[in-house]
């Protein structure tokens, strides 16, 4: 066996092990090329950890006509940010949802696309944690948690849960930007009208413990929390936020991201009842910035209670008709979406983005796939390699697994 200090850095990372889940886990060799000048703690941090983003939006058509899209490279990104799995996740009502029946059609038709970007790229759902550990231990990104944001596609029908579920869903966020058509809480970017949590609300909170989907509380505010708490018998996320003493240097990000963004008591009810917060990459500049935004969540909360969320995109936007602003037209809406909303600087053309949109764009200086560069920036900020397992995908694995026992 050569010394290790003669080893070119290539080869000794890709023979590099790792103790990880109570097992020695193999480093995989694509991380010698995910980072530039890998530092040897990183890579094995990443190889092993089950590294999940808890919120991330794959954009595919939602109309038949345009159903599956174009194809999309979800296994390369997911190789090269270093991740072992996201929460893939759209939404039904970027664009209003004209008549009975629009945001079901668009919901299945979501999924029909994603049924096949997921054979395209070889890849599959992750439907319990035994899924996730597996595909873990096979050293390859090969899953996703299928998610939606929003109710909507519900219209009101508590059975739609169960045909969601059976097609793969296994984390519903409960709202989004706009209210259903039976509505199911309070939006914390709109005017209160429903008094928190609405009965059907607190219905699909029931069906989803019931069956075994995980609840996401993103985007309700804090009635519609609280009421949640009361309702639900298993542990629940609210999967891209921050707290709202961590407003970054841009003041114009900041005073637009300000009502999503949840206080140090509203945190702290919320690990109290045994659930998650993800922290999102918006109003965080660096990737330095972005672990003391993780670092401040840790402070209120605890290590057990906190994720990754980034509210951003492995893969490209998708912007044909009935998903997101159509080309030349109007942009979304103030309150609409930070994914959508700030891809392009304003006056950009459609082709343009900010940095930020993108999973491994992140951050301007950013020179490493995602999570690599996290691992990074958490190390240097003073976390241990345990407490990045856990913030990582640790915890969410520990919610997900009592969320999907149902």
């Amino acid at each position: 066996m050569k010394p290790q200090s003669i080893w070119p850095r290539r080869e000794f990372l890709a023979t590099l092990t790792v103790a990880g889940a109570g097992s020695a886990v193999m480093l995989n060799p694509m991380a010698a090329w995910a980072i530039s000048e890998p530092d040897p703690r990183v890579a094995a941090i990443v190889a092993g950890t089950i590294g999940i983003d808890t919120h991330n939006h794959i954009d595919v058509p939602l109309t038949a006509a345009d159903v599956p899209g174009p194809n999309i490279d979800l296994s390369g990104e997911m190789k090269k940010s270093g991740l072992s799995a996201i929460c893939m996740t759209f939404a039904v009502d970027y664009q209003k949802i004209q008549k009975p029946g629009d945001a079901y059609e668009r919901f299945i038709n979501g999924l029909a696309s994603m049924d096949r970007q997921l054979a395209l790229n070889g890849m599959k759902r992750s439907l319990n944690l035994k899924d996730l550990r597996d595909a873990h231990k096979n050293q390859q990104p090969t899953t996703v948690i299928q998610s939606v944001e929003g109710g909507h596609f519900l219209e009101g029908h508590l059975n739609r849960l169960g045909e969601a579920y059976n097609r793969g869903l296994r984390h519903l966020g409960l709202l989004h930007d706009s209210d259903a058509s039976v509505p199911l809480g309070d939006v914390f970017t709109n005017p209160a009208q429903w008094g928190g949590l609405t009965a059907f609300g607190a219905d699909v909170i029931r069906e989803c413990n019931r069956l075994g989907i995980l609840v996401d509380l993103a985007h309700a505010n804090a009635e519609t929390v609280a009421a949640a708490l009361k309702v639900a018998t298993k542990p629940v996320i609210i999967s891209h936020t921050g707290l709202d003493t961590q407003l970054g240097q841009d003041q114009n990000m900041a005073r637009m991201m300000r009502p999503r963004l949840i206080s140090k008591e509203q945190a702290k009810i919320v690990a109290g009842a045994g659930g998650i917060i993800g922290v999102w990459t918006h109003l965080s500049d660096s990737p330095s910035e972005y672990a003391q935004n993780v670092r401040a969540m840790v402070d209120v909360v605890g290590t057990d209670h906190v994720c990754i969320g980034t509210d951003t995109k492995l893969t490209p936007s998708y912007r044909p008709g009935g998903f997101g602003p159509k080309p030349g037209g109007p942009g979304p809406q103030p309150g609409g979406n930070p994914g959508d909303q700030h891809d392009r600087p304003p006056g950009a053309s459609q082709n343009q983005r900010r940095f930020g949109e993108r999973t491994n764009e992140a951050w301007a200086d950013q020179k490493a796939g995602f999570y690599y560069t996290v691992v990074d920036a958490m190390l240097k900020l003073g976390f241990t390699a345990d407490e990045i397992g856990k913030i990582g995908g640790g915890n969410f694995c520990r919610v997900f697994d009592a969320a999907t026992a149902g």
